[in-house]
């Protein structure tokens, strides 16, 4: 795993660039003097601050406001996409970074635009629709706040460090020592949310890591806690807009496989269920 442990301030002028991450790579804290949409077209990227996390995938590019200090883990080998856009800009109205879901044609823009050398011409074109689709994006709620409250912290703790094991509310408030109505206002007020709620949020979360890292459907949701397979297709699902196999797979060879089975005169088959600073 490299590592830049230097905080930096990058440069203020918004960049465009396309860049391929192995697994494990670290980016390290820095800031840009622009906003940033930071997407990756394959793989999971983790953008951290000091109070939360968001993950870019293939459906999510995560928007990041100019000044906010960040770092990057990179899951899985992943081809990461950043497009710049000037402080003045204000294209997505948050103080903080927010997800942004990104359908066929928004992932395709983004693509074009952080091509290398792109002409001036068609980048202004390309980026007028971007524009236009990005302000009618939805606003995904998949964040993970990062715990202030020793209590919550230890409570946090407990549930991530084995998620194959469910956490009742009832055992982790006996676990740290305080009421069940005491430890859910603890994530009422600091999150808000329920404990239920963050917890499948850290459970999808950490499902995109498995799945980006190679891990296949099954083993992923025993990973994360789910006592079916089933189960953990329909949560993953209705969180994410598609299964774990459709993720897994990735955009680019679901295009390959649809191509080939064109070429072939057939039908896709379905998924397979089986047991530098950017």
């Amino acid at each position: 795993m490299s590592e830049n442990s230097q905080a930096h301030k990058a440069a203020a002028e918004p960049r465009d660039t396309t860049h391929a991450h192995l697994a494990g790579e670290v980016i390290g804290r820095h800031q840009h003097g622009y906003h940033q949409l930071l997407y990756v077209s394959a793989g999971v990227l983790a953008v951290q601050t000091g109070e939360a996390s968001w993950v870019a995938s293939s459906a999510r590019a995560v928007w990041i406001p100019a000044g906010t200090w960040h770092q990057h883990r990179v899951h899985g080998h992943s081809s990461v996409h950043t497009l710049g856009f000037p402080a003045h800009d204000v294209l997505l109205r948050s103080g903080t970074p927010v997800v942004v879901a990104v359908d066929a044609l928004v992932r395709e823009l983004i693509i074009a635009c952080s091509e290398p050398c792109l002409p001036q011409p068609e980048a202004r074109r390309l980026r007028a629709v971007l524009r236009d689709r990005l302000r009618r994006a939805l606003i995904e709620p998949l964040t993970l706040p990062t715990p202030g409250n020793p209590l919550l912290r230890q409570a946090c703790a407990l549930v991530t460090d084995d998620l194959r094991h469910p956490r009742t509310a009832a055992w982790l408030a006996q676990r740290i020592g305080v009421s069940e109505r005491t430890l859910a206002r603890l994530f009422r007020t600091e999150f808000g949310m329920t404990y239920p709620q963050w917890r499948t949020n850290v459970r999808v979360f950490h499902a995109m890591v498995l799945l980006a890292e190679g891990a296949n459907v099954s083993e992923t949701g025993r990973q994360c806690g789910w006592s079916t397979t089933s189960a953990f297709i329909d949560t993953f699902s209705r969180t994410m807009g598609q299964t774990p196999g459709t993720y897994r797979i990735g955009p680019g060879e679901r295009g390959s496989s649809a191509a080939v089975s064109r070429r072939r005169g057939g039908i896709p088959a379905p998924a397979h269920v089986s047991s530098g600073p950017s």
